[in-house]
């Protein structure tokens, strides 16, 4: 049931993480267009200590499943648009996220450099945090370990103990009251699919829907609330329909 939750409440953290593409100007294309892709550049960036940071905190279980890949992979994409080689700049980061996930010697170190890189906007340190919080909950609920590694960033990065558990409990609350949808019926039909198709092409479809209604952290610039509200309640009927469907079909 918590990856039913998480899924819905990242697409709109997704939003607020990155809001500052269209406030700041270090983070519009215009500000990218003489940077020099690199490894070792975007692992310096601000976005790079963050790329490692989620990596840790959904690795932190034993293991990334496929949802928590999902979701990283739909906020990579939205967030190497801005840069020049916006491909380049994804496998990259990819490959940050990917040499991260199974370090755990350096977690104090690279929260210290994220909110060095940061101390001029306390907002974007929040919304980094939501992000990670939210990403522990991906399985459901969050481990002892998840819990540590989450202390240990937020210790490290300064960050005000009242915010962060009020931030992990609004988080745990709205998890409770996740809601199934009401008959098997009502799933295929929002994915557009049958009974008689194999999950390969439900799969397809479900993968399909998520990306076009997740909400893309640079086209929802500019866009009220309102529109995030609807991107992410449309986001969790859409996996809990792929989650009744896949229980179904065992």
């Amino acid at each position: 049931m918590g990856n039913l939750l998480l899924f819905a409440l990242l697409g709109a953290v997704f939003y607020y993480v990155f809001k500052s593409y269209s406030k700041y100007e270090k983070y519009s294309k215009e500000a990218f267009k003489d940077f020099s892709i690199s490894h070792d550049a975007l692992k310096r960036s601000e976005l790079g200590l963050f790329v490692a940071l989620a990596a840790k905190v959904a690795k932190a279980d034993g293991r990334v499943d496929a949802l928590e890949a999902e979701l990283i992979s739909n906020m990579l994409d939205d967030v190497s648009s801005v840069f020049p080689q916006p491909q380049k700049t994804k496998e990259i980061l990819k490959d940050i996220f990917n040499e991260e996930k199974n370090r755990t010697d350096n977690i104090e170190h690279l929260a210290h450099a994220l909110s060095h890189a940061t101390k001029r906007s306390k907002a974007m340190q929040q919304q980094f945090m939501q992000f990670l919080i939210q990403l522990s909950f991906a399985d459901g609920e969050v481990s002892k370990s998840e819990e540590k590694i989450l202390s240990t960033i937020a210790e490290a990065m300064q960050f005000d103990p009242n915010l962060y558990h009020k931030i992990f409990d609004q988080f745990e609350q709205m998890m409770q009251n996740v809601q199934p949808k009401q008959s098997i019926e009502d799933a295929y039909k929002l994915l557009g699919v049958s009974p008689q198709d194999d999950m390969t092409t439900i799969k397809k479809a479900y993968r399909k829907l998520v990306r076009q209604y997740h909400p893309d952290i640079i086209k929802s610039q500019g866009k009220s609330e309102d529109y995030i509200k609807e991107a992410t309640a449309k986001t969790q009927e859409i996996n809990q329909a792929y989650e009744m469907i896949k229980k179904a079909k065992g």
